[in-house]
């Protein structure tokens, strides 16, 4: 797993979810358009490799040369790929929607892509990376430090983005261990165990980490605590449904020990099935719809606060989208 420091010239945000359906790539899509709207240079990528579809989100056709081809044919400049996509500020850079059997993609091609994308002149870069755990998309979230991970209130969502945050820490820990075979051993016995009473969790395994190699130890609790995912709500039907945050917050930090900053809520909205249909852009279609209202929200954060650590941030989203959902109800009845 290979991460950057956010700096001021180019901030990468990986977007991930841990299951399908839950409205990853149209607010990757409609971040994307919020931030160029902004006046920010923003690079959106299809990284959902053997699933493509960001171009949809962005109101494009899948007739673009993408990440696929550069992959396969060899002979096409990375930096050619990116398109214009008709909004100032906003580029587009297609995944495999034109070359099948991607999704498995070589550890090789992986660094190259890695590389190539580390290298994009943006001013945000942005992510679509595909649902599930696979190992490329727990490598691709892991190249920044804050990546965004997208959930509804179903519980289906939530176990799987909880399973998300608990195979991408995992997944840290067995590459800061990768060199130490003894320690590797371990950890892919403690993977394979069948499902106990007690949930395998970040603490044991850094437990039997100390008793083989204390220092080790040390590096891999340091390198987790380095990652503060921000959470993302959606398809929100009231502000209530975040009476669960502090029951949630204890356990990513017990089963986990990760922090997270939740970072966002976007309301169900009819505007967002409405867009797809028509293969619309939400935010430039629907611009005072609720959830354009909510990305929009969302944007202003990353463009203001993102580099920086809530230390409240269940309370901070509670509060706000209260206000958003007040305001909401006051527009409607006029």
């Amino acid at each position: 797993m290979i991460s950057e420091k956010l700096n001021n010239k180019r901030t990468i945000i990986p977007i991930a979810s841990g299951k399908g359906g839950v409205g990853k790539s149209v607010l990757a899509a409609n971040l994307s358009i919020a931030l160029a709207k902004m006046g920010h240079p923003t690079v959106a990528v299809d990284m959902d490799l053997g699933g493509s579809n960001l171009y949809t989100c962005l109101g494009m056709q899948n007739k673009y040369p993408g990440i696929g081809d550069y992959l396969k044919a060899g002979n096409v400049g990375f930096d050619d790929l990116l398109v214009q996509t008709g909004i100032p500020n906003l580029k587009f850079l297609p995944g495999d929607g034109r070359t099948p059997f991607m999704a498995n993609i070589t550890y090789e091609q992986r660094l190259l892509l890695i590389k190539k994308i580390k290298a994009i002149s943006a001013r945000y870069v942005v992510l679509d990376l595909g649902a599930g755990t696979q190992f490329s998309t727990l490598n691709f979230f892991g190249l920044a430090y804050r990546g965004m991970v997208v959930t509804t209130f179903e519980t289906p969502s939530v176990m799987n983005f909880v399973m998300f945050l608990r195979s991408f820490m995992f997944r840290v820990i067995s590459n800061v261990a990768r060199h130490n075979q003894k320690v590797l051993d371990m950890l892919i016995e403690a993977f394979q165990q069948p499902m106990k009473a007690e949930p395998l969790t970040v603490k044991y395994l850094l437990g039997k980490i100390a008793e083989i190699d204390p220092k080790l130890a040390k590096h891999a609790q340091l390198t987790c605590s380095y990652y503060r995912p921000r959470v993302i709500f959606n398809m929100g039907d009231h502000p209530d449904e975040l009476n669960m945050l502090e029951k949630l917050d204890h356990t990513l930090k017990q089963g986990l020990s990760a922090e997270v900053d939740f970072f966002g809520f976007v309301f169900y909205d009819e505007a967002v099935r409405s867009a797809a249909k028509r293969k619309e852009t939400l935010l430039n279609h629907y611009p005072a719809s609720l959830a354009s209202q909510g990305i929009g929200h969302i944007a202003k954060r990353v463009s203001k606060a993102w580099d920086r650590t809530s230390e409240n941030s269940s309370k901070h989203l509670m509060e706000t989208t209260r206000k958003q959902y007040e305001m909401w109800k006051i527009g409607k009845r006029k």
